[in-house]
């Protein structure tokens, strides 16, 4: 049993033989299983081979058609590029030499032996409308030439990563932002991944930057070799989904949460929400929203103690183009005080999220809340600056008094003593 390998290629063509295949060798049977030999027949520009072998095992060691062995420790820099990990060694050999090659090492007896010639990238391409905090499924599948790569071993080869960069148009928000690094593909059969080993790598990642005009880039990177794939920029909408709430304190009153659509991009009445609050206590507990008509949702959320609470929500629905979503709403938090006053409104805290009218309630509502806490500030004041003017009246009177007394007693001590 033997290692053979064929390639005939010119720098232009670059035909290339992608795999070294065991074959039987039934008409001398000279070559020992243990001695993986392949052969290049045709002098190549260039060749860049992979050898899995056992975890942990030495690097292998080559021999070449002319009996010189190179090894990680030997082999010439300028024509051998050499890296080894835990299970293969990835070698990119300039000008290879004809003829038979061995090599010497644990190699992997059920594992494929693959020379790479040109890695390409296929992605499917990203929805024409996506939204802010929208989670998406992304595949993506890995040529070596035109032949697809189904060694499951290639995985530990390389890393397949996908960056969103800004297009730094000034018409968007997201003008200068720094680039976003989403998420890595996988084919392990978690999560989003349907099967483990199928050779389609799958990503998840989710859209939790900000709006605007976005390039995703598709990065291959092995040793030795990186790969770009550039996809037409995409517009990443607003979130269509903003919060409001009216609190009420008391016993047995409640906060009404109100989710407002925007119905731009979605189907309103396919909007299905559901969520968690954490009260201050820390105290959660999880809701669903199932109305389906209008532009708004509400949530009843009973009272239980002042302090800060915490909205989590997660929104499914339709995109107006028939394709289903799920999204992540940024966390909305309000709080309730010691106020006596019912009805105080609050607002999510993240602006890009309000409409006009939501800010002009917002701002009507800071500046009734600030005029109130300003109001009472000055009573406060006043009435400590009363409280000091009867403290000063009534240290004045006493201190009087008491000098009324001691003249007095004085006076009577001095008569006393004349008639003495």
């Amino acid at each position: 049993m033997a290692l053979i390998f064929s390639a005939s290629a010119s720098a232009s063509a670059q035909q290339v033989t992608t795999e070294i295949e065991y074959v039987d060798d039934k008409t001398t049977n000279q070559i020992p299983y243990f001695d993986n030999r392949f052969r290049i027949d045709e002098q190549l520009d260039e060749v860049t081979l992979i050898f899995y072998r056992r975890s942990g095992a030495q690097p292998i060691i080559l021999i070449r058609p002319d009996g010189s062995k190179l090894n990680i420790n030997n082999y010439p820099e300028d024509k051998v590029q050499w890296f080894d990990d835990q299970t293969f060694d990835m070698l990119k050999i300039k000008s290879p030499m004809i003829g038979p090659w061995q090599v010497i090492g644990q190699v992997q007896p059920n594992s494929k032996i693959m020379v790479v010639s040109e890695i390409r990238l296929e992605v499917t391409p990203l929805p024409k409308i996506t939204l802010q905090g929208e989670t998406l499924k992304v595949v993506a599948r890995l040529f070596n030439g035109d032949v697809i790569i189904n060694e499951p071993s290639f995985q530990d080869v390389l890393t397949l990563n996908v960056n969103f960069f800004s297009t730094n148009n000034s018409a968007f928000d997201n003008f200068g932002a720094a680039a976003i690094k989403s998420t890595s593909f996988r084919d392990n059969g978690r999560d989003l991944d349907e099967h483990a080993n199928d050779s389609l790598f799958t990503g998840e990642f989710e859209l939790d930057f900000a709006p605007g005009e976005w390039q995703p880039i598709y990065i291959v990177k092995m040793p030795m070799i990186t790969r770009e794939l550039r996809q037409k920029p995409i517009v990443v909408q607003k979130n269509p989904i903003s919060i409001s709430v009216v609190t009420n304190q008391g016993e047995n009153n409640t906060h009404v949460v109100t989710f407002t659509i925007d119905d731009s991009f979605v189907k309103a009445n396919s909007i299905l929400i559901q969520g968690k609050v954490t009260f201050p206590d820390q105290q959660v507990e999880p809701f669903t929203v199932v109305q389906e008509q209008g532009l708004t949702r509400t949530h009843s959320i009973a009272f239980t103690e002042p302090g800060v609470h915490h909205i989590k929500v997660g929104v499914f629905g339709d995109i107006k183009n028939g394709r289903e979503f799920q999204a992540i709403l940024p966390e909305f938090t309000f709080n309730v005080d010691h106020l006596p006053e019912a009805g105080i409104l609050a607002i999510n805290r993240e602006p890009n999220n309000l409409t006009s009218e939501q800010k002009s309630a917002q701002a009507i509502t800071n500046a009734a809340i600030e005029a109130e806490k300003r109001a009472q500030a000055k009573a406060m004041q006043e009435a400590k600056i009363a409280s000091e003017q009867q403290a000063t009246l009534w240290y004045i009177v006493g201190g009087n008094s008491l000098v009324i007394i001691i003249a007095a007693l004085m006076f009577v001590f001095i008569r006393r003593k004349k008639r003495k």
